[in-house]
């Protein structure tokens, strides 16, 4: 990279490799699994194309993602994390808790899979206790199968197999739900235990924010 920190620490040399702008959203859209760059767009909407073009390059080069091919159907390149790249989601998943509780200037909605990481940092262990269920979840056409089992949420991109419920909607009206306690109405489609769905939209209190 061309601007780097002239600092031994190991902070200061994780920063010359994903400090600079749009590097750790790259790594949360990819978080999930392997994304399509069209698919990068459309989660990182104020990245102009070769921002984002610079960027991907910069971590494939500090060995934070590659490029992999699929092959029929699909016939495209993708871009996925490395085990490298995997090892900064614990340091990740706690900057976004921090970063949650901060205040909030941007009226802007969250992509899928900012909503994915939303969903598991706040997640009310406690409050799920004995709770066993897995969960279709379809956003903004994005299948995520979600599951909770001996208190912990995992979240993963694709089909859920044989789940409890799926539910349908787009991620606006999914972080209403789960985050503002709006109710299962018309725009969201729920087919399965809908008990389920309205225990599942319980379990992620919104942060209480930083005091001044």
């Amino acid at each position: 990279m061309a601007r780097t920190y002239d600092d031994p620490c190991g902070l200061a040399r994780a920063l010359n490799l994903v400090g600079d702008r749009w590097a750790m959203l790259v790594v949360r859209e990819l978080l999930l699994g392997p994304k399509r760059f069209a698919q990068l767009r459309r989660g990182l909407p104020g990245a102009s194309q070769s921002m984002l073009t610079s960027r991907l390059t910069e971590l494939e080069e500090a060995g934070v993602l590659r490029r992999v091919y699929f092959g029929p159907p699909t016939g495209a390149w993708a871009y996925e994390l490395t085990q490298r790249g995997r090892e900064l989601e614990p340091a990740l998943l706690e900057l976004a808790r921090w970063g949650s509780r901060a205040e909030l200037a941007t009226t802007a909605e969250l992509s899928v899979d900012a909503l994915a990481l939303a969903m598991r940092t706040t997640f009310d262990a406690p409050a799920a206790a004995g709770l066993q269920a897995r969960w279709a979840l379809i956003l903004d056409g994005d299948p995520l199968a979600c599951e909770i089992a001996g208190g912990a949420l995992r979240i993963t991109r694709g089909p859920a197999g044989a789940p409890d419920a799926t539910v349908e909607t787009s991620a606006a009206a999914w972080r209403s739900l789960i985050f503002a306690g709006a109710p299962l109405d018309g725009s969201v489609t729920v087919s399965g235990d809908r008990d389920l769905v309205q225990r599942l939209v319980t379990l992620f209190p919104r942060p209480a924010p930083h005091a001044a």
